[in-house]
This record gives structure tokens, sequence and C-alpha cells, in this order.
């Protein structure tokens, strides 16, 4: 519209001076011509103007432009019941001890959930396996709402396998699930090794046979499975395993690392075959609570169903708080968030917060 309004202009101008100067010199009129036909370049040489394209409204607020950073958190009494009447002014939130405004506060209750059953299949497991299976198939019957949860199976001994990616197929996921069977005398399953760690001269060796790599699989699964997914969701990974790790090439803190950065929190639970090492208690309880997880030790199938349902009501009884940091040095390094109770009557109460610990800055590009 602007530059047929100057061309307008242009030629009115042309014609006017016509007008005005009935008998221009030849000349005068091939200057005229030269003046219009560099009006023309000039105009048409320009970029075109593209809008920028929309950001999708889905993308987490940490992933954003504009530095915002979103925390979410559950509350529990010392009788572990959740808390879900906080209001905002009963809480402050600390990154690397400087308070911060919050932006959002609301309690989360229907965020779309991304998890991944990390089911360890080494022969340690060939007893407690059928539990740990039904048990699993029970927490997908009632917490996976299938318009908008997504779950995944992914048996792991010395490699991890997806078996079901990410989908909201419950059949597809009941299947994979069934089908999980002990890695003995090999993997029998139809997904290959999960990749993405490099082996060579001066590296730890590739997994044996019949070894158990945990910090690998909850890795690779934090960065390949459950990284990719940019939208709003509470991810999380569920963590059956013994935590007797032999194989691993990546330290347990790697492994925690790439949760943090892919925001998923893990719930570890501890169950393994007496006949063997037993459970690493410490290994899963450092793991899950670094996560922003739990660790969950049961003792006989009933124990084990509670686990489930304690892990669904967390999933469903948080609150997110986002706020724009104080610091905006983008270094790329690691910040601590610290969530506490400013309100006296509730600190009398000594309610366990827990939420992840902290967050990775963006790097400057």
């Amino acid at each position: 519209m602007q530059i047929a309004k100057l061309l307008t202009s242009v030629t009115s101008s042309a014609h006017l001076g016509a007008k005005i100067v009935p008998n221009l010199s030849t000349l005068t009129k091939f200057s005229l011509f030269i003046f219009q036909f560099l009006i023309f370049s000039a105009l048409f040489s320009c970029p075109a103007q593209t809008p920028s394209p929309t950001p999708p409204q889905d993308v987490d607020v940490i992933r954003t432009e504009t530095d915002l950073t979103n925390l979410l958190f559950t509350a529990t009494d010392k009788n572990n019941r959740y808390i879900t009447t906080l209001q905002q002014n009963d809480i402050r939130v600390l990154e690397d001890g400087v308070p911060q405004t919050l932006f959002t506060f609301q309690r989360e209750t229907d965020r779309p959930l991304s998890i991944a059953f990390l089911i360890d299949v080494s022969i340690s497991e060939e007893r407690t396996l059928p539990d740990e299976k039904a048990a699993a198939r029970t927490f997908i019957e009632n917490v996976i709402r299938s318009e908008k949860d997504q779950a995944a199976i992914i048996p792991f001994e010395g490699y991890a396998h997806v078996e079901q990616p990410l989908t909201r197929e419950v059949i597809r996921i009941y299947r994979a699930l069934e089908a999980v069977e002990v890695a003995f005398p090999a993997y029998a399953g139809a997904a290959p090794a999960l990749g993405g760690i490099t082996s060579g001269p001066g590296t730890i060796a590739p997994p044996r046979e019949g070894s158990t790599a945990i910090w690998d699989s909850v890795a690779l699964t934090c960065r390949s499975v459950l990284g990719r997914s940019l939208t709003q969701r509470r991810r999380a990974i569920i963590l059956l395993t013994d935590g007797q790790d032999t194989s691993s090439r990546m330290s347990r803190n790697t492994a925690i690392d790439q949760a943090i950065q892919s925001e998923t929190v893990i719930y570890a639970i501890g169950i393994g075959d007496k006949r063997y090492d037993g459970i690493d208690k410490n290994a899963l309880t450092n793991i899950a609570e670094k996560t922003g997880g739990r660790a969950f030790f049961p003792k006989k199938s009933t124990d084990l169903i509670a686990a489930f349902q304690e892990i669904e009501q967390e999933l469903r009884s948080q609150y997110l708080v986002a706020y724009s940091s104080t610091n905006k040095t983008h270094d790329g390094k690691f910040r601590t968030m610290t969530i506490e109770i400013t309100n006296s009557e509730l600190a009398k109460e000594k309610l366990r917060l827990r939420y992840r610990p902290g967050y990775f800055a963006k790097r400057g590009q």
C-alpha cells in the first residue's frame, strides 16, 4: 500500500510538471523518465518484510527467550499427607540465595504427563519382574489419560531398549509391558540398544553380557526419549531396579545432570532378589531426591502397589511457580533453587517440600 502511494505521488508530480511546463525539452522528459525508473528500481529491490514466526504456545517457560524459569513442587506434612492449600504469600523462591519475584503461582492438577518406565531386566530381577509388571499395569490403568498423557516402556540390562517410544495409545503400552522378559541368557526383545555413548581407546569398555547399566539408561532416556518433548509436560522416569550398577560408562552424577536438563523427575522403586547383592538404597535415594523425586523400597507386592499409588498422588498434587531470574548472565552454569516457607504457622508444621534443586542457565549465542 505504501509503495502504491509513493508511485502515485511520483507519477502525479511528473504530470504536474508537464502541465506547468507544457514545452519541456526532450532532455527534461528523459530526465523524468530516468527519475521514475530509479524510484521503481529502489522500491522493488527492497527485501520483502515477513512477520516473525509466532512461538508455539505450549513451549515450557524455561525454554523461551524471556528467561522465565518454571519450578514444580509438592508439599507434605510430617504424616506424609499432601498439602494442597498453600498460597503464594506462604513461600518465597531463591536462586543462588537471591529472592526472586514470582510471576506465576498455581496448583497443578491437570498437566499432561510423559512417563518412561525404565525396567531392569537383568537376572537379579527374575523373581520380582512379574509383580513389577502387574503394579505398572495398574498404575497405567489409573493414571495415563489417553487424550493427553504419554508413556514409554524401556527395559534395560547393559543397554537400554526402547520397546515402546512415548505414545498415548494405552493398548500399545500394555503390549510392550507384557512382552518385557528377563534378559537371560541374552536380551530377547525386538528393540535395538539405545545409542549415544562413544566407546573407544581411553574410554570405559562397552557393557558385557549380563551386566546392568542403570546410570547410562537413565541418562540416555532423559536425553533421547523425554528430552525431545518441548511441550508443557510433567516428565518422569519410574525406575524399577535394585540399584546395583555394574557397567555404566556414565556416572550417577551425569545421569542426574541429564535429568535436570530435561526437567525429568525420577521415582526409584528399589526391588530385587536377596539371592543376589540386595538393594543399593543410598544410590537410588540419591538419584531420586536430587531430581525432585522419591525412592521407595517395597518389601512385598502390596507395598509395591502402594508405591505406585504414592507416585500417582504426587503427580497430581503439585504447585507451579515461575519467575524471571535476576541473574541475566547466559553462562550455562548451574543455578541452585530453594523454596522457603515464610508463613510462620506453616513453618511450625515442618512441611517437606520436594522439587528439582536447580537448572542450567542458557548459554549466550
